[in-house]
C-alpha cells in the first residue's frame, strides 16, 4: 500500500530543541515490552515542518548469537516465520500460518542458540524481541496508531528506556487517513511553559 502520508509540523515555543519520538506498541503481549524508537525528528526548530510517511507493510528479521542478521521478508499478520538451521546456515522462513490473523510470529527453530526476532517498517526497526531461547517465539501485533512526544537523548532504531515511554502519553489513530498534519503547540520557557500538545490536522480520508 502507498501508506500514509504525514506532516508533522512544530507550531509549539519550544526552546529546547526537543527530539520528537514516534513509535508503535506491541500489543500482542501483556508483558510490557520496551519499544523502539521508530522515527525520531531532530533539529524540527518552530515553523518547521518534517514529512513522513506510514506505512503497515512489516518485515520480518532476525538475528542470531553467532551476530548474522537475516535478509528482510515481507510479513502479513497471521504469518509465522521461523530461524532453522540449513545444510547452508541458519535461514528465516515463512513456515506456516497463525491461529491468530491479527499476529506475526517468529519462531526458533535452532538447537541451540537464543535469537533477535525483528520487525520493520518502511526500512526501519519497528519492534523487537531479544533472547528469544529454542523452541520460543516472538509474537507481535500493533494497531493503526502512533505513540507520540517531545523528549531528549534518543536514538532511532534503539530501545527506548522505560521511563521516556512512560512520558509519552499521546496516542493517535491513523485508521482510514490517508494524510493528515500533526501539529504540535505548546511548550516555551520558564514558569509560563504549557505541557506540548499534538493534534491532528488537515486530515484527508482515505
Amino acid at each position: 500500500m502507498p501508506g500514509i502520508n504525514l506532516n508533522f509540523i512544530n507550531q509549539s515555543n519550544d526552546a529546547n530543541n526537543s527530539q520528537i519520538l514516534i513509535f508503535q506498541k506491541n500489543v500482542a503481549t501483556s508483558v510490557d515490552e520496551l519499544a523502539v524508537a521508530w522515527k525520531v525528528i531532530t533539529n524540527c526548530g518552530p515553523g518547521w515542518r518534517h514529512p513522513f510517511t506510514f506505512s503497515d507493510e512489516f518485515y520480518a528479521g532476525a538475528s542470531d548469537s553467532w551476530g548474522n542478521y537475516s535478509p528482510q521478508m515481507r510479513a502479513m499478520p497471521g504469518q509465522v516465520f521461523s530461524v532453522a538451521n540449513t545444510t547452508s546456515g541458519d535461514a528465516l522462513q515463512l513456515t506456516s500460518e497463525s491461529p491468530d490473523k491479527n499476529e506475526i510470529a517468529i519462531l526458533n527453530s535452532l538447537q541451540t542458540g537464543a535469537i533477535n526476532a525483528n520487525i520493520f517498517m518502511d526500512g526501519s526497526l519497528l519492534a523487537t524481541k531479544t533472547g528469544v531461547s529454542p523452541g520460543q517465539k516472538a509474537v507481535f501485533q500493533f494497531k493503526p496508531t502512533i505513540w507520540i512526544g517531545a523528549v531528549s537523548q534518543v536514538e532511532e532504531g534503539q530501545v527506548i528506556n522505560s521511563a521516556i515511554v512512560e512520558s509519552v502519553n499521546t496516542e493517535i489513530s491513523l485508521l482510514g487517513l490517508k494524510s493528515a498534519d500533526i501539529v504540535m503547540t505548546g511548550g516555551g520557557p520558564g514558569p509560563s511553559s504549557t505541557p506540548f500538545v499534538f493534534t491532528l490536522q488537515n486530515v484527508v480520508y482515505a
